[in-house]
């Protein structure tokens, strides 16, 4: 079966025409980013080049994917919108709320035991708009999407921060709110500000120990975790043509960790067999045609500085593994230096944990690399020293490696095979030996490594890599081995050295799978009953948020003034608190718990001015609002770095938060900020941040006069009776400010099908 094969082939059947006029429209070469952007463009919107970094544009994408943590709040949201079918093909993927355990088989069966009213809403939601449903254990959206839906050219918009993975397959795919998805889904434009292009030249070949993840992992050193805000990464060059179709996914989903917009590699042999590998060729014929559109033109690569914002060189035939962390994706460590860091920075150098697997990590070429090192440790006499966790991407990649013999090497090891789920990577980890706190530290191919996130232990230093140095540290037991230079010592009393990963990129007997786990929703949906039970801890109907009253902000308290780093892992976690995703009132109650308060250095403790006590964020916003109060929350760079999660956004405005100012926002963050009717702001100069004291009551003016481009101005009371008066701006354009005016982007949407 091949999804979408009418649309992908209305899609292609005025492609090159599109791209013509639009190459004439602006009169240049164009990248691939903007030949898949300028196609995209909303009906009635302007053709025209659109400054980069700067203009707003409508879009209109081919399809919607949601994984159920995310779904919840987006599929509350769509109940609200006033439509009764969905405009584009949507999906639900449950990978999120099946918690690493035991197994997969005793896993699963709590899962579904545990998370049965919420599958049954997605379920019943699912079928009642139209929309596709992957049942729990199916597999991780993002490698679901790339083996059934991703296809050369088209834009796809999705509730997960990792949505970039169908990049691999040359499709600009896109991390979005739920509000955003809501958008889409309701026949709506999606506006997005039009990207600037970072193009990443690849040349040369990998080899040997390397793996594409070296490519991000190398990149996020030099990038950092915000130096692809409101950026399109384009890979071109002779390398992109040698990695996999897997491989180039492992690359595009980890452009998150650097604030990238989305990642894209060109269309090769390579997206060819693999679409035809998993089903496809249909697609495969269709996109040969239109090779050329799937690629930058010839003039962009011939003078790449001319027609990128940046160009990064990268030579593949040069690179070395790399091993990132702790505690931020972007610190950036090739294994040759790695040895002299955990000596130089104390990390824990005994490594108690491996695990393979998330979104960008789980396919058949990195099950079947990381297994013959494995093997080749059998084979050398050697243990397992750290204990090793897997967690295949999907069904079909489980089935096809256990028919193949890929599993059993694991299995024979000792590993843990785990459901075909995120896991650990978001959290869902009941790990028992952290119990003590004990620091220690874990290795895993996933994409993030924050404090916290992976089994909520703030002494587990996590370090992200490939599969397969996963499995030689794993082996080694050491987080300061090196498998290309070091020998370890086999049960002979020996010393051995491991021998380079090899493996197929794509099974020699294809891909297999008995049940794939998909769902079709029923033709006519009209008639389903969405139950939600007034008492239900999991699931709460939305209300709508309340307009603007029309005034500016006067004298409301500071709720808090973050330090350092705040993810929206630290203002709404995951883990435990997956569980309240569908219900706002309840996951409100972890706003901001993981944010570090400038004033005191702890975690969830901030002064009530009323009292002088310290008391936990949502303690206080939550009196302050029954006091008919509203809070300001003020924090430093990349606020919001992280996940797409839009309940970071919405449990400040359900909390009565008036304003997020902050030095600068992660881009999705922003946007959900916007999305639910909320100010984001900038301080216009970065020192105005060392003003604001503790006991400060904050008044925001000029919102009477809100427009774009247009700073407001923020006035600090402090206790003494002195004030201090600085401008913040702000980036919303017209549209953005009717959000905040009608107190929400889906009120907005709500007038309008009214």
């Amino acid at each position: 079966m091949v999804f979408d094969i009418d649309l992908i082939k209305h899609i292609y059947q005025n492609y090159p025409q599109k791209i013509n006029q639009v190459r004439q429209k602006i009169g240049k070469p164009l990248t691939l980013t903007e030949k898949i952007l300028y196609a995209h463009i909303a009906e009635g919107e302007q053709l025209k080049n659109y400054k980069r970094g700067e203009d707003y544009v409508n879009f209109s994408p081919d399809r919607v994917a949601m994984q159920d943590a995310t779904a919840q709040m987006a599929l509350l949201q769509l109940m609200n919108s006033g439509r009764n079918r969905v405009a584009v093909p949507s999906t639900v993927h449950c990978d999120h709320l099946i918690q690493a355990y035991k197994n997969a088989h005793d896993d699963l069966i709590i899962a579904e035991n545990n998370n049965q009213e919420v599958y049954q809403f997605l379920r019943d939601v699912s079928n009642k708009y139209g929309i596709g449903f992957w049942k729990p254990d199916a597999g991780i959206i993002h490698q679901v999407v790339l083996e059934n839906y991703a296809f050369p050219g088209g834009m796809m918009i999705g509730t997960d921060s990792h949505t970039p993975n169908a990049g691999g397959l040359s499709m600009l795919a896109i991390g979005v709110g739920g509000a955003d998805a809501v958008d889409v889904m309701a026949g709506m434009p999606w506006e997005l500000k039009m990207p600037k292009i970072i193009g990443v030249k690849l040349i040369g070949k990998l080899s040997g120990w390397v793996s594409p993840k070296d490519v991000i992992l190398k990149l996020a050193g030099i990038l950092t975790v915000k130096g692809g805000t409101n950026s399109v990464i384009e890979y071109f060059g002779e390398g992109t043509s040698t990695l996999s179709a897997t491989g180039k996914a492992t690359i595009c989903n980890m452009g998150a960790e650097v604030g990238a917009t989305t990642s894209i590699f060109p269309y090769s042999k390579k997206s060819a067999d693999y679409l035809a590998m998993t089903g496809r060729q249909e697609v495969v014929d269709l996109a040969n045609l239109l090779t050329d559109c799937f690629n930058p033109d010839e003039a962009v690569l011939a003078q790449p500085e001319k027609y990128y914002d940046q160009v990064i060189e990268i030579n593949l035939s040069e690179l070395e593994p790399y091993v990132n962390g702790p505690f931020t994706p972007d610190l950036a460590y090739p294994i040759s230096q790695l040895a002299a860091a955990v000596k130089a920075h104390n990390y824990p150098d005994n490594m108690e944990v491996g695990l393979i697997g998330s979104c960008t990590n789980s396919s058949y070429e990195d099950m079947m690399r990381a297994a013959s090192v494995i093997d080749n440790a059998n084979q050398l006499g050697l243990k397992i020293k750290a204990k090793l966790i897997i967690n295949p991407g999907s069904k079909q990649v489980k089935y096809t490696s256990k028919r193949d013999g890929i599993l059993s090497h694991f299995e024979q090891a000792g590993a843990a095979i785990m459901a075909n789920a995120c896991g650990p990577c978001i959290g869902q980890w009941r790990r028992d030996d952290v119990a003590d706190e004990h620091k220690n530290s874990i290795v895993t191919s996933f994409n993030r490594n924050f404090a916290k996130r992976n089994d909520g232990s703030p002494n587990t230093y996590a370090f992200v890599c490939s599969p397969e140095i996963v499995t030689a540290l794993s082996i080694a037991g050491k987080l300061s081995f090196n498998p290309l230079t070091d020998t370890l010592i086999n049960d002979k009393g020996q010393k051995v050295k491991l021998s380079e990963p090899i493996g197929d990129e794509l099974p020699k007997q294809g891909f297999a799978v008995d049940d794939a786990g998909y769902i079709a929703p029923i033709a006519d949906g009209r008639s389903v009953n969405v139950h939600i039970s007034e008492h239900s801890e999991r699931l709460q109907q939305l209300s709508p948020f309340s307009p603007w009253d029309g005034k500016d902000i006067i004298a409301h308290p500071l709720l808090i003034k973050v330090t350092g780093k705040c993810t929206t892992d630290h203002i709404s976690m995951a883990g435990k608190w997956l569980k309240f995703r569908g219900h706002l009132d309840n996951i409100s109650n972890n706003m901001l718990i993981g944010a570090v308060n400038s004033f005191n250095q702890k975690n969830n403790s901030v002064l009530d001015a009323q009292t002088s006590n310290y008391v936990e964020v949502p303690v206080l916003a939550r009196q302050l609002k029954s006091q008919g109060l509203g809070s300001i929350v003020v924090a430093e760079e990349n606020y919001g770095e992280g996940s797409s999660r839009e309940h970071a956004a919405m449990e400040p405005r359900f909390l009565n938060v008036k304003a997020i100012v902050v030095k600068s926002f992660a881009r999705i963050h922003e946007t959900n900020l916007k999305k639910q009717g909320m100010l984001a702001l900038t301080f216009v100069n970065k020192d105005d941040y060392d003003k604001i004291r503790e006991d400060d009551k904050i008044s925001i003016l000029g919102l009477t006069d809100f427009a774009p481009d247009k700073d407001l101005t923020l006035v600090l009371h402090h206790r003494d009776g002195s004030t201090d008066s600085f401008a913040v701006a702000h980036t919303y354009n017209q549209s953005q400010i009717e959000w905040f005016k009608a107190g929400s982007a889906l009120n907005k949407l709500k007038e309008g099908f009214k």
